[in-house]
This record gives structure tokens, sequence and C-alpha cells, in this order.
């Protein structure tokens, strides 16, 4: 299996070096030369399989051959060692609970999954890596804890200063070792301009090894794409059609959604659920797609004003407005909207939302409208406790944290403060990582 670049079909690289590279040059996205549809054996006694033997599976197939399967299997059973529950919190509506991981997010399964590779690979080599990743928040905790005291690797995590919960923060501040953390003046798209920039030169990037674990690497979306598997395997009544709302940032879940579908997935509509940082809902209307800064909000991790995801997207649909607008339906949502999702669904069915969950079930209401005749099927990408305080805010009482989140909360922060300038973050890596 080859992969492209968005930037430039003609140049193609194996697994490994779209892995190692994150980025392809001239800014361009990894692609798989061909997503195929899985084989009919695949779905024989579908739900009676077991999550980890369903991603072996789908990794298998989209892999080619890219790499022994015994090491496969190895790799996908380490970062598939937890389930992702479906819940149903209202009649045919269901809540897709990813955050059973480590950090208590989603992103915990791509991490995992790119450590598991990247050290895979490193030990072929006598070179250090350094891995560049840009949080607005649990991005950066599931890559720092997934790295975290990995043979051969460094991960600098680039977060906006003070637009991250604490919790969140504390999560790759606090870690030490391998990890460090960059706390950046200024936004996410700021500092996702920044891991760009640093690919952009290539003797930079070639003398310290760079790679990225942000949703911009391939190596993250694969794994994304098998818990749409596992909730469909969950799914009792697979009769009616089937939609997914994905909470959605920079994109990376959603786009693994579709290559599922892709793969042979029954999944009649995909929604693109945001806060008002709507870029991509304003281009599934307009077919304009007008980046711009982004905006804060409550629900964090999707204060993103240009997604990088959006160019594989338009990839899997060849820039055809049509096509991509029928498979995916936007809707965007306030604050005070998703304070209300949050304390109403509480107090109605006592299921506690996190504030992406809750723009995941807002988006996934107004698509239904009250219909029976559709299986709708949000994502909870994180625990509601991530964000204590507006959750508790919103329900007018306090939550009871995880254990994990506590050990987490009592630790140390560690952070270096840094300007938004590429001269500034170019001279950190080089004095640092050199």
């Amino acid at each position: 299996m080859k992969f492209y670049s968005t930037a430039n079909k003609d140049y193609r690289v194996s697994f490994e070096e779209a892995v190692c590279q994150g980025l392809a040059p001239e800014g361009g996205l990894f692609m798989p030369e061909s997503i195929d549809l899985l084989p009919s054996d695949f779905w024989k006694d579908f739900s009676k399989k077991g999550f980890q033997q369903i991603s072996f599976e789908v990794a298998s197939h989209f892999l080619k051959g890219s790499l022994p399967a015994k090491d496969l299997k190895k790799i996908i059973d380490h970062a598939v060692a937890f389930d992702t529950p479906l819940v149903e919190v209202e009649k045919n509506i269901f809540a897709l609970e990813l955050f059973n991981g480590p950090t208590l997010a989603f992103k915990d399964f791509g991490a995992r999954f790119l450590s598991g590779l990247l050290g895979y690979f490193v030990k072929k080599t006598d070179s250090d890596i350094t891995i560049l990743v840009a949080t607005s928040g649990d991005t950066g905790s599931a890559v720092a804890n997934g790295f975290l005291q990995v043979p051969g690797t460094r991960v600098v995590v680039l977060y906006p200063s003070g637009k991250v919960s604490d919790i969140q923060e504390k999560q790759f501040t606090a870690l030490g070792h391998n990890i460090t953390a960059l706390e950046i003046d200024g936004t996410f798209d700021d500092c996702q301009r920044l891991v760009k920039q640093a690919f952009s030169d290539e003797a930079l990037s070639k003398r310290l090894g760079l790679t990225s674990a942000n949703s911009i690497n391939i190596a993250r979306l694969l794994p994304q794409s098998f818990y749409y598997f596992n909730a469909y395997a969950q799914l009792k009544d697979k009769s009616l059609p089937l939609v997914f709302s994905v909470p959605s940032g920079n994109y990376g879940n959603l786009t693994a959604g579709l290559m599922a579908k892709r793969m042979g997935l029954r999944v009649r509509q995909f929604i693109a659920a945001t806060n008002i940082n709507d870029i991509v809902p304003e281009y599934l209307i307009t077919g304009q797609f007008s980046p711009r800064p982004s905006k804060q909000t409550i629900s964090n991790a999707m204060d993103v004003g240009n997604p990088s995801n959006f160019a594989r997207m338009m990839d899997l649909y060849q820039n055809d407005f049509s096509k991509i607008s029928n498979d995916i339906a936007g809707f965007h949502f306030t604050d005070q909207q998703t304070n209300n999702a949050i304390r109403e669904v509480f107090n109605s069915v006592n299921y506690l939302l996190d504030p992406h969950g809750a723009i995941g079930y807002l988006a996934l209401k107004e698509y239904i409208k009250g219909s029976d005749m559709i299986t709708g099927i949000f994502l909870e990408t994180a625990h509601p406790g991530k964000f204590k305080d507006v959750v508790e805010n919103a329900i007018g009482k306090s939550i009871t944290l995880p254990d994990s989140l506590i050990r987490f909360a009592k630790g140390s922060k560690q952070s270096v403060r840094l300007g938004n300038s590429f001269e500034d973050f170019k001279g950190y890596l080089s004095k640092h990582n050199s």
C-alpha cells in the first residue's frame, strides 16, 4: 500500500514513511492510494467479534501487508485495550463513550496506536525522533501519555496559553521525562501553524527527525475508524438507517468515520457538529471554505479556525461539493445552548454530557427532529470530569472525578512560555532538541 500527498498525488511513499514523515512536502496530508470495501467474510458473525478482533481485521485490510500481521496485532492489542460502550440515552439515540482510556478521551486510541508504530519503526534505526503535537486540550494529554518514556522518542506539545482546562493542562505538563510542554501566546491555530512551519523547514525537520502526532498523521486516523465499526457491532437493531453525529474541531474523527464508510460500514449520514467555530458547517451550506481565527468556547477541543483534515475530506470526494454535502450535514451551537443541553439531559435522563458530547447530541436531535425511524449515535469524546467547572456550572451541583483525573490534578505543571513566532519556536527546538 502506498500513500500519496493531497498537495501532490505523484508524491507516494510507504506506510512507514508516511507515519514517520507525518506531513508531506508542500504541506500535503497523506492519503492511501485506495480504500477498498471489506470482504464479505468480515461481516459474518460480526456482532460476536470483540473490539480487538474487529480492529485487527480492519487494519489488516486497510494496510494491505504494510506491517507483519503479528506485529500489527501486538500494536493494536495495546492501542485497543479498553472498550467503547454504546449507551442508549433516549429511544434510538445512543452515546458512544470513547473516554475509557488512560487520559479519558477518544484520542487515546490514535495516540497509543501511533506510539506503538513509531516505537516499532524507531527500533529499526539508530536515530531518535522528535514528535510535534499541537493541542487544544485532549490531543496533548493522549499523545504525551501514549509516548511517555517510549525509547527513542521526544515529544513537544504546543498549546494555547489559558485556553485549555486545568485538568487537561496537567495531563501533559506534569509528566516530565521525554515530554516537553510549550505554552504558546496565541490560539490553537497558532500552535498548528508552528508545527506545519517546522515541517516545511526541510533542514530543521531532517536534523531533528520531526514527525507529527496530530491528526495530520495518517496513523492517528486509522484507529479512530475502528470504534465506528465497534459501535455498529453493538447495535441490537441494525434495521434502521444509521446516523453518526461527530463533535468536530480539526476533523480527524469525522474523516476516520468517512473512511469507515468507504470500507463498507452502513452509514446513511454523518453530522459535523461544531461550536461557533463553524467553518465546515458554513461550507456545507455555501460551498465556500473560509478559514478564520478561532474563538474561545467552553468546548475548547473544537476551537479550530482552519481545520487541517478538511483537505482529506475534499480529497475523499474529489472536491465535489454535491457529493460531500450529501454525505455530511453540519450544525453549530453556542455556549449557552451547550450548557442548556448538559443541564436538560442530566435532569431528564440522568446522563452527564461533556461540552463536546453535548454539541454532538444537539446536532443529532436537530437532524432527526423527533423521527423514530433513524438510529442516531453521537460521540462522547471525553469524560465530563475533564471539564469539571463547566459541567458543574451547567447542572448546578458538584460531580465526582475519576481517580485517574484526581491523580493528574495533583501533578505539578512544567511548561515553557513562548511567543507565537516561528523564529522563537525554531530557536527553542534547535537549542533543546539537537
